[in-house]
């Protein structure tokens, strides 16, 4: 039976008999389960106020509460069924995964150590403890956690994905490029590894590399305006000026994001000596301000003004 068809029954079984807890439990996780977090909730709420010792359901309400991006409420929910059952592991590991998205990720380390000293062959712990020790600015614990994880799950792309990027911030490129070759033989349509790659060849001054990997991040991901950004000034750089402006309009027809490209475009226009090319782009920068991050929009106007007179 499908789940359309499922939640339809148990619906039909509470509109005739309210208090089937076991059909609102069932009704509950289904909607979690079918992307409809806000409903699953509401009944949760409603079988916490019948059976308020029961863990299933406030770990059920904390995974509801977290598709939902209520971290705090996920929060008091999983540390209300640890309180009635502290051996709920799988509630220790969603806590981790929710302090981590509430930027308290020495509370995070904490959890996914505890999980560790039950299972210490769970990578998904270790990935998650390298996730926090990243974002905490520590590369180093970083760096131990994702390599943990891939001697237990070598098939984990985001943990060499990220030590790519963190041996890349040490100048370690080439084992930063041998990261991101490990992320694209086991998914080969990952277009950030190749945008990396081409961001190491851009430092690196090879420039064939850098375009061919840059072409390949817009084959797979059109809407990455940062890559046309950077394609646009290697373009430039190597004195391709209406290539690099193609580039960047090309961007404009495909990105959501279009302020920051406006602006590249009339700058430039400017450089080509194009006036009416340069006031109209920055104009279209200045109608774009809300994604026009690059710049101050006054900035622009006093350029307009200058340049009118």
């Amino acid at each position: 039976m499908a789940n359309e068809e499922k939640i339809e029954e148990l619906q039909e079984i509470l509109h005739e008999d309210p208090q089937n807890y076991q059909a609102r439990r069932e009704l509950a996780i289904l909607l979690i389960d079918s992307g409809f977090p806000k409903e699953a909730a509401q009944h949760l709420l409603y079988l916490a106020k019948i059976f308020p010792d029961d863990s299933a359901i406030y770990f059920n309400l904390g995974i509801a509460y977290e598709k939902q991006k209520q971290f705090k409420n996920a929060e008091e929910a999983y540390l209300k069924c640890l309180e009635i059952s502290p051996g709920e592991i799988d509630a220790v590991y969603n806590l981790g995964l929710v302090y981590t998205e509430l930027k308290e990720f020495d509370k995070g380390i904490s959890c996914f150590e505890k999980v560790l000293s039950q299972d210490s062959n769970d990578s998904n712990s270790y990935f998650n403890l390298g996730i926090c020790y990243f974002k905490k600015g520590d590369l180093v614990n970083a760096m131990m956690n994702f390599q943990n994880t891939i001697d237990i799950n070598e098939q984990d792309l985001y943990a060499y994905f990220y030590m790519g990027n963190i041996l890349k911030e040490m100048g370690e490129l080439d084992g930063a490029k041998e990261c991101f070759q490990k992320v694209l033989s086991i998914s080969p349509d990952y277009s950030w590894a190749y945008y990396n790659l081409a961001s190491i060849a851009f430092d690196e001054e090879d420039y064939e590399s850098v375009a061919l990997n840059l072409d390949k991040t817009i084959e797979l991901n059109p809407k990455d305006e940062q890559a046309y950004i950077n394609y646009a000034k290697i373009l430039a750089k190597m004195g391709l000026f209406e290539d690099a402006q193609n580039m960047l309009l090309q961007a404009a027809n495909e990105c959501s994001d279009v302020g920051n490209l406006y602006y590249y475009i009339a700058q430039i226009a400017k450089y080509e000596g194009n006036k009416a090319s340069y006031i109209e782009n920055l104009n279209n920068a200045l109608q774009n301000r809300e994604t026009l991050t690059i710049i101050n929009p006054d900035r622009i106007m006093n350029e307009i003004e200058q340049f009118s007179e």
